[in-house]
């Protein structure tokens, strides 16, 4: 029971991660129509990893948008975590595909 205690006393964070996902999603979806439209996306890794971030992300929003409607205690919590790891992951994937074009690795 401790870890309900835990979570009540913390904000809720799947509105956040709703609205930070989407928001974001958008995001490497431009970068994916950038690089397909600039014809270079066959020279980098950069549409690969905004793919897979447009994956997490869109599945982060998912689990977000479930932990809000849900009304299981448990299962938000879940849900919450879940999106959260997502999330994080695919800020990531986003990270890395700033810095191969900062430093124009690839």
């Amino acid at each position: 029971m401790l870890y309900f205690e835990k979570n009540c006393k913390m904000e809720k964070k799947s509105p956040h991660i709703l609205n930070a996902s989407s928001n974001l999603l958008g995001f490497s979806l431009i970068i994916i129509t950038s690089l397909k439209i600039a014809r270079i996306s066959h020279d980098t890794y950069l549409d690969e990893f905004a793919g897979f971030a447009c994956i997490l992300f869109a599945c982060s929003c998912f689990f977000s948008f479930l932990a809000i409607r849900t009304h299981n205690e448990k299962r938000e919590y879940s849900f919450e975590t879940i999106a959260d790891y997502l999330f994080l992951i695919a800020l990531f994937c986003i990270v890395l595909a700033v810095i191969i074009v900062t430093l124009k690795i690839i």
